[in-house]
């Protein structure tokens, strides 16, 4: 991403805010014909469209009155996209299935949950790129974090290499900055690449080499078997003659989610039980949790998280003695998951099993964490009499996220003392990227 190509941004923010206006509204397009009282949309894991998770019981939602923030640091994903191309082989697998079946849906009687079938299902979906949505939800962030926060000002953001990414940041830009955005020079607009060569606190596991996707995919592979082939039984009953495959039962499931993260809406979303989309959900979960977060080998989770945590408390403390009120980074929902990984939060005992059983009560809960756009957002801040010192709170997608893993936690607020935020994360907290840790859990990267 060249300076000329940021500074030729160009942004059409109130067309696409009037040509939301048009579509169907997200709260009433997210349940995709399914039962009102269960909402679709906010259990699809990683792949939610952006949605605020109710405040966690007994928690103050705001701080107390006497209280100011004087610094804030944001890492935010990018938003809503289109499925990666590895995603996508399925649903337009799928589509072909539907098309050569044709002649036997059409004489089929289909329940009202399938009856979109009788005119065909298409898809137009890409792949990996923002969609309109998706670059709604960057848009509407911005402005809502200049709103919050008036009294701190940015002077530049961060961005990881990746398109997505990017755009995303240039998006939200537009909403906190308004059209001054364009005169930032590339010192304040800044990215950093996301591969093997650099180390980053945006992407750790790009620079660890032993780490895998694999270990999250192939607990996905192994639950898949678990419950694909029972919904495929169940809807090849409905619809005799198409023979769907356990993959296309996949594609069904993909089409709904990106559909969402396209349209606005899926009928694909309708065609699937409560039990059957909770293990859809279960899935992702895995994939996240085996691939960055709690179920990676060892300690690598915590360890690959920590380059974050460390970062954070540079700031916090101002070690360095240049921290700045306001950081504005973006990256990905990995990034969110591992450096929870490293703070010990969210943590399920005994660990999420590819197995099963589906526990409704478990920690770890990818749609909550890090649905697109999800903005996880430190806030430290100081009280006239309310608590004594500096203190940090964590606020998670617009909810407050207790810091449970801190030594002496504030019930009321889930909030924790800066010197005991770091005192609680001592190992993370000093962690370097080429360490003695760091490389008995990932290897010497020939960097």
């Amino acid at each position: 991403m060249t300076k000329l190509a940021l500074t030729n941004f160009v942004i059409v923010a109130t067309a696409i805010a009037l040509a939301g206006s048009a579509q169907a509204s997200p709260e009433l397009a997210r349940r995709g014909g399914g039962a009102a009282a269960f909402d679709v949309a906010s259990h699809l894991g990683n792949l939610s469209p952006y949605f605020k998770p109710p405040v966690p019981a007994g928690l103050e939602a705001a701080l107390p009155a006497d209280c100011a923030v004087d610094q804030v640091v944001l890492m935010h994903r990018h938003g809503s996209r289109y499925p990666l191309a590895s995603e996508l082989v399925y649903i337009t697998d799928l589509v072909s299935k539907l098309a050569n079946t044709s002649a036997a849906i059409k004489k089929a009687r289909l329940p009202d949950s399938l009856a979109f079938l009788k005119d065909g299902y298409t898809s137009t979906l890409g792949h990996d790129d923002l969609t309109a949505p998706g670059r709604m939800e960057l848009f509407d962030h911005g402005v809502n974090f200049r709103l919050k926060y008036p009294q701190l000002q940015a002077d530049g953001i961060l961005a990881g290499l990746q398109d997505r990414v990017v755009e995303s940041a240039q998006w939200f830009a537009q909403g906190y900055f308004g059209r001054t955005w364009a005169a930032l020079n590339a010192s304040e607009f800044a990215t950093i690449a996301e591969d093997a060569a650099t180390p980053s606190w945006i992407t750790p596991m790009d620079t660890c080499p032993k780490w895998q996707y694999d270990y999250g995919n192939n607990a996905t592979i192994e639950w898949g078997n678990v419950y694909l082939p029972r919904i495929a039984k169940r809807l090849n009953k409905l619809l005799p003659g198409v023979d769907l495959t356990p993959d296309n039962v996949h594609g069904a499931l993909y089409a709904c989610a990106y559909d969402l993260a396209a349209l606005g809406t899926s009928p694909w979303c309708g065609a699937f039980t409560q039990s059957e989309i909770e293990d859809f959900e279960y899935e992702l979960d895995l994939l996240m949790d085996g691939a960055f977060g709690y179920n990676l080998p060892g300690s690598m989770g915590e360890v690959l998280g920590s380059l974050y945590v460390s970062k954070l408390v540079e700031r916090l403390t101002n070690s360095t003695g240049d921290a700045k009120p306001l950081y504005l980074e973006f990256g990905h929902d990995t990034t969110i998951d591992m450096a929870l990984t490293a703070l010990g939060l969210a943590k399920d005992t005994p660990p999420l099993s590819a197995k099963g059983p589906v526990r409704a009560n478990r920690k770890w809960r990818t749609s909550l964490q890090v649905p697109f756009a999800a903005q996880m957002v430190w806030e430290r801040f100081s009280c006239a009499t309310s608590f004594k010192g500096p203190q940090v709170r964590l606020v998670l997608n617009d909810s407050p996220f207790p810091l449970s893993t801190c030594a002496r936690m504030d019930g009321r607020y889930g909030t924790c003392a800066v010197g005991d935020f770091v005192a609680s994360h001592k190992g993370s907290a000093e962690r370097k990227w080429g360490d003695a840790v760091w490389n008995a859990t990932c290897g010497t990267s020939a960097l």
